[in-house]
């Protein structure tokens, strides 16, 4: 298997395309990660939750990160890891134009809203349910991409 680096374009295209990931967080030294639905745009990720620990967490410590991936097979596949700054879009009227951009991109991507409400119920907290629109600026971006090298291909390795 050959592994290279992504450009950062090739980045950018997997987060628009795929919109579904993983966040990390940290609270006190112990890392807590989530799936997590998102719209991407060229410098930070759009999301929706509703209150519980990544937001508590996240609230306390802003710095975060997000790994996507796309795993077409064993020796065919990409992961994309951004780095960044969790900013919150309050219910004011300050931040009432973020998070309508928050919401309308979130919109275009099927079941954008269901991890959200899903955790919420499963905690039974629904008087917790007011949701929490932010982003992720992205400060740092980075990828790899592996494809079957030659010999592999030639012997039928490639999708294993």
């Amino acid at each position: 298997m050959l592994v290279r680096e992504m450009e950062q374009n090739e980045c950018q295209d997997l987060l628009v395309r795929l919109s579904f990931g993983r966040l990390a967080c940290v609270s006190d030294n112990r890392p807590y990660i989530v799936p997590i639905y998102f719209a991407a745009e060229p410098h930070r990720l759009f999301a929706f939750a509703t209150m519980g620990q990544k937001i508590e967490w996240m609230r306390s410590n802003p710095q975060v990160c997000v790994e996507v991936d796309e795993v077409k097979s064993h020796t065919n596949w990409s992961s994309v890891v951004v780095q960044g700054r969790y900013e919150e879009f309050p219910d004011t009227a300050k931040c009432a134009t973020e998070r309508q951009l928050a919401q309308a991109l979130l919109e275009k991507r099927f079941m954008w809203w269901q991890i959200g409400f899903a955790a919420a119920q499963t905690r039974g907290q629904f008087y917790r349910d007011i949701p929490v629109f932010f982003c992720i600026h992205i400060e740092k971006i980075s990828g790899r991409h592996a494809a079957a090298d030659p010999v592999e291909a030639s012997l039928g390795l490639e999708s294993s």
